[in-house]
């Protein structure tokens, strides 16, 4: 039998985490009984309040909110799924989030690592983050892109100023300087220099003007008035 075989057998069911989690938390001093008042596994030690596991194999939404009904009875709620099924990334956060403890069952070495403590989650805000975030918001001209929107290049704030800026060359060339105000795109010589969209060519020093052809992204800089009716209103405080 293939090491593999084993492991599928040694985890066929839930009930065979039990004696591995049971084991792990009588060696912490807990008295282990299973399936009271609905939960999997309760542990008690001494006249502490009770520990409350639940096992699965996999880890899923159904166990998620088995763990938030258990929170109702107990502040030290554990989930134990087989270490194999926990490789997925952004589960210890998730389990952190929600304040459960987060137990890696090792069912052929009879093992149990704990990846998660149980308590109060505080997180720490990524001030960077949430600066972009309002960055953003407030440079975005109307609402160009509705949220959901999959297979479609989303309509930035950077964007938009490329387009303006494409509107504005699409009578010649043009000085960083006059294309700055012409188009209002203060980030016009940034946006100018570094061409992501390989919409721009320089001509000389300081000097740009559109591609020729002029890719399909900037068709719209053609014509007059398109860009900036579909982008909507200039915000108050742009």
């Amino acid at each position: 039998m293939t090491t593999t075989s084993r492991r599928r057998r040694a985890v066929a069911r839930e009930v065979d985490l039990y004696p591995v989690v049971k084991s792990f938390l009588e060696g912490e001093g807990y008295d282990v009984k299973g399936e009271i008042g609905g939960c999997d596994i309760v542990a008690v030690r001494g006249d502490g309040p009770p520990l409350v596991v639940e096992l699965k194999l996999r880890f899923t939404l159904d166990l998620v909110l088995q763990a938030i009904d258990r929170l109702g009875v107990s502040d030290a709620v554990y989930l134990a799924v087989p270490a194999a099924a926990l490789r997925r990334r952004g589960i210890g956060p998730l389990c952190r989030r929600l304040g459960v403890g987060l137990l890696a069952v090792h069912p052929l070495r009879g093992t149990v690592d704990i990846l998660v403590e149980p308590g109060p989650y505080h997180p720490r805000h990524d001030r960077r983050r949430s600066i972009r975030l309002a960055t953003e918001h407030a440079r975005r001209r109307g609402d160009p892109t509705p949220g959901g929107s999959t297979r479609v290049p989303i309509e930035t704030a950077h964007r938009q100023e490329a387009r303006r800026i494409a509107s504005a060359l699409a009578g010649g060339p043009a000085s960083v300087a006059t294309i700055r105000e012409r188009a209002d795109a203060p980030n016009a010589g940034r946006i100018l220099a570094r061409d992501v969209y390989g919409w721009f060519e320089r001509v000389e020093r300081a000097t740009y003007r559109l591609r020729d052809p002029a890719p399909a992204g900037i068709d719209a800089a053609r014509t007059s008035g398109g860009i900036e009716a579909a982008a909507g209103p200039r915000p108050r405080d742009a």
